[in-house]
């Protein structure tokens, strides 16, 4: 079999740079996304080294470290607990709606789009990236907070969203009729629903066949099923990232932290991968006559998702330093917005360069902005007296937890 040099020659100077990025935002105790996202701007299109050769294996390994970026967050947390959490948040993903896609709605109108535009730019401004803040959560070490379920229920019900919204932009997008939006949009929403009740009701006898005693089958069962899974999603237009996330929560336990072990290094590597795609997506030459606006736009769109993540952890009982790490940790966007523009742009010429250089914005600031939120209050002697790492693993769920009445945003515990 032969392999192209040129293929292998750039996949090791991205792997390397990659890895010396990496060390460089550690030794400053910063996460590298906003980093990845740069580097994946200076070799795409348009930039100042591009990599023909390497640019298919970075799309599809792009894909692979979402899908492993969701099922590693999932695998932090039971379907039991997340289901109750979603019905505490009905409310937070109205105000979500409300506060984040109206602004969209209201900048294509301004900007003389049509429906279809109207309707995409609604979405890009709407959904957060669940690639990035998840990667995010595990970087800052806020799993375990007393915010983080608010975070990823407002996450995941934007995904869900996602679901209906992602075949009802492709009908109108296509002119087709109202009867066919219609019907596009009750087929998914009843795929999801059948999901998540199938990963509640029999995810324990899927934990079971996926969790061997042994490491490679481990890795090779839970990662094909997921992919699986992922693949069926995909055709229903669910995301795939929403199936590799059930997939998770049907993990449990000792089952869960074997799975986590043994992924690790793979979701790693393929987020790495997807962080740098989703720069390589944007061409900047492109992006320079779209940038006040878009600026503007991200502006005003980081303020209501800091809005959203303030109200979702308030109901969580979370501090003034929890809610606002909760609104910080939602302000990025990326992979749904860039899906947007594949299935909205090609009759909207200004809508791709406006999405594609708000993404860019809110991909690059918003971890940054996440970094400078306020941290947790310094642990009490007992908390630090505990095995190394505890203060780190996620607890039980915040549904039975007191509020924390320092309002340092932490869980009890």
């Amino acid at each position: 079999m032969h392999t192209p040099v040129a293929l292998l020659l750039e996949l090791g100077i991205i792997l390397t740079a990659l890895s010396l990025i990496a060390a460089g935002a550690r030794r400053f105790a910063l996460t590298p996304v906003p980093l990845y996202l740069v580097a994946g701007l200076a070799v795409g299109d348009g930039g100042i080294a591009p990599v023909p050769a390497a640019r298919e294996f970075v799309d599809t390994g792009a894909a692979i470290g979402l899908i492993l970026l969701l099922l590693t967050l999932g695998l932090d947390f039971t379907a039991r607990e997340f289901t109750a959490s979603l019905r505490r948040h009905r409310s937070s993903a109205l105000v979500d709606l409300v506060l984040n896609a109206i602004p969209g709605a209201v900048a294509g109108w301004l900007f003389g789009l049509d429906a279809a535009g109207v309707l995409a730019l609604s979405g890009a401004t709407y959904v957060s990236s669940s690639g990035i803040i998840a990667r995010l959560l595990g970087d800052l070490r806020r799993l375990g907070n007393r915010e983080t379920p608010a975070v990823l229920s407002v996450l995941v019900l934007e995904d869900f969203a996602m679901a209906a919204y992602l075949p009802l932009l492709a009908v109108v997008t296509a002119g087709g009729s109202w009867w066919e939006a219609f019907f596009a949009v009750v087929a998914a929403t009843a795929v999801v629903g059948a999901a998540v009740g199938a990963s509640s009701r029999w995810g324990h006898h899927v934990g079971r066949v996926l969790s061997p005693a042994d490491a490679e089958q481990v890795l090779l069962r839970l990662l094909g099923f997921t992919l699986v899974v992922a693949a069926l999603a995909e055709m229903v237009h669910v995301s795939a990232a929403v199936g590799a996330f059930l997939v998770g929560l049907t993990l449990t336990g000792a089952a869960a932290e074997r799975a986590r072990t043994v992924l690790g290094p793979l979701r790693d590597l393929f987020a790495a991968v997807f962080f740098l795609a989703l720069g390589m997506s944007a061409d900047p030459g492109q992006l320079l006559p779209a940038l006040p606006a878009a600026a503007v736009l991200a502006l005003i769109t980081a303020i209501t998702k800091v809005a959203t993540g303030w109200y979702a952890a308030g109901r969580e009982g979370a501090g003034r330093r929890g809610r606002l790490r909760a609104g910080s940790a939602l302000v990025a966007r990326g992979e749904f917005s860039v899906v947007v523009i594949g299935l909205a742009a090609t009759a909207q010429d200004r809508l791709a360069a406006l999405v594609t250089c708000y993404v860019i914005l809110l991909a690059v600031c918003g971890p940054v902005l996440t970094r400078l939120a306020p941290t947790r209050g310094l642990p009490s002697r007992r908390a630090s007296e505990r095995a190394p790492g505890m203060l780190d693993q996620p607890r039980p769920s915040t549904a039975a937890s007191a509020p924390d009445p320092a309002g340092s945003g932490t869980r009890s515990g």
